[in-house]
């Protein structure tokens, strides 16, 4: 006889006006990251499946050549998938990504699953982004499903609606 296990639970998104959960993970030398050192700064988390595939590589070469605009907005971009630091490394090189791509690598999507958007059937992180303003809080949330690009416009909004607060 088959034993069926339950469904794993799936944490709740963080909303707009909630205070970001902390986190420490490595970025893509090793370094330790926290989100919680950023106090101040703006700061874009962007969750996405893995390096190296097609869609995520459009979004996170989309932010590259557009860094800019978050660097107006005193915004800094944090990559964060459930690769390791080996993989996010050499992704980072070969895509010319200048922002920190964190390692959510273990326990395995650990981070992901405090934001909500981890898939625990597929073993990844769903495209989550969470613009969090200077003092921790979460000011913008975007979660698409699988196979959908996120929408640049809404960072450019939700970076120009912080602005001017």
């Amino acid at each position: 006889m088959t034993e069926v296990q339950p469904a794993p639970v799936q944490a709740l998104v963080p909303e707009v006006g909630d205070l970001a959960p902390d986190f420490e993970l490595l970025n893509q030398y090793g370094e330790p990251v926290r989100l919680s050192d950023y106090r101040g700064q703006n700061v874009v988390l962007v969750f996405y499946p893995f390096a190296f595939s097609g869609i995520c590589t459009g979004e996170l070469c989309e932010i590259r050549d557009n860094i800019a605009a978050f660097k107006n907005s005193n915004a800094a971009v944090l990559g964060i998938s459930v690769d390791s630091k080996f993989a996010q490394r050499a992704y980072a090189e070969h895509e010319r990504l200048g922002f920190d791509l964190l390692a959510d690598f273990w326990p395995h999507g650990a981070v992901a699953r405090n934001y909500g958007v981890f898939d625990a059937v597929s073993g990844m992180a769903l495209r989550g982004t969470f613009i969090i303003d200077a003092s921790g809080v979460i000011r913008y949330v975007v979660v698409n499903p699988r196979g959908q690009a996120r929408d640049f416009a809404g960072y450019r909004q939700a970076l120009s609606d912080l602005v001017e607060q």
